[in-house]
């Protein structure tokens, strides 16, 4: 009976399929194969770390071979050949002497540049100084007094401003003499100042369009010295960088003529002897 079972043909049992809505919502369905597959990688790798775990281990920690001679490790990772050809001492130092002759230039020209900076930014603070003082008198205002002669000229400045001698005849009017004197109810002479005439209307618009004009000049000069200035500390700090790169540049020229002393990798410092005469 169970050689004619096994004689017939027998239905394939198969997975259940995946249903489509669960694939749109879960994804692919995990078979049994694809599981055989996972758990095999899984178990080799558990070997082969068990495996590098042991030899580790048991590694000695004294041991040599000749790879590590021609190899070489920075903090534990393995730097492989590039096969870049060595160069010589004499194209060394040709080379940095070219480098230094660059650098030097650079600084020159920077250096050049600051100065014009500065000079510029001192030049741009003396006629924004001219600008605020322009502006300045224009709200103020100012008053010129004519004379018609020296003698009233020298008079009229030691007397002070607005004042005229007594006895004179230059006398503007809308203005009475500081020097006149007149008494009150105490017997106290009094002093008089100018009457300011009033303004008309087109006058005080015009010194509203120059109050106007000296804040925007005030304001554009601010912006303008604040990119001078950002500029100048970019310049000066590029300048300090070329610098210290030249002094680096010259030691290390020096150091490979042996004209300098140093410090070697160990930490340790020498000196160049120097002959006794």
């Amino acid at each position: 009976m169970s050689s004619m079972r096994n004689a017939t043909q027998r239905r394939n049992h198969r997975e259940r399929g995946q249903p489509l809505e669960r694939e749109a919502r879960l994804g692919i369905l995990e078979k049994h194969k694809d599981y055989s597959l996972r758990s095999k990688n899984h178990n080799e790798n558990k070997k082969r770390l068990k495996i590098l775990r042991q030899k580790a281990a048991e590694r000695n920690p004294d041991e040599f071979s000749y790879g590590m001679l021609s190899r070489q490790s920075r903090k534990g990772q393995k730097l492989a050949d590039r096969q870049n050809p060595v160069l010589g001492q004499d194209v060394v130092k040709l080379s940095k002497t070219q480098d230094a002759a660059y650098v030097t230039t650079m600084l020159q020209k920077t250096k050049r540049a600051r100065a014009r900076l500065e000079q510029e930014f001192v030049l741009s603070e003396d006629q924004g100084a001219e600008v605020l003082g322009a502006s300045s008198s224009q709200e103020t205002g100012s008053h010129t007094v004519f004379v018609d002669s020296r003698e009233e000229q020298t008079q009229y400045k030691a007397a002070g401003e607005f004042a005229f001698p007594p006895g004179s005849a230059t006398r503007k009017p809308g203005y009475s003499s500081m020097n006149e004197e007149e008494d009150d109810s105490d017997g106290m002479p009094l002093m008089h100042s100018p009457k300011e005439a009033p303004k008309s209307r087109r006058a005080a618009e015009r010194q509203e369009l120059a109050l106007k004009q000296g804040k925007l000049l005030r304001k554009q000069h601010r912006k303008e010295q604040n990119a001078r200035r950002s500029k100048l500390a970019a310049l000066t700090a590029r300048e300090r960088d070329l610098f210290k790169a030249e002094n680096e540049l010259d030691l290390q020229r020096a150091k490979m003529s042996n004209s300098v002393g140093g410090t070697t990798k160990a930490g340790v410092k020498w000196k160049v002897r120097e002959r006794k005469k």
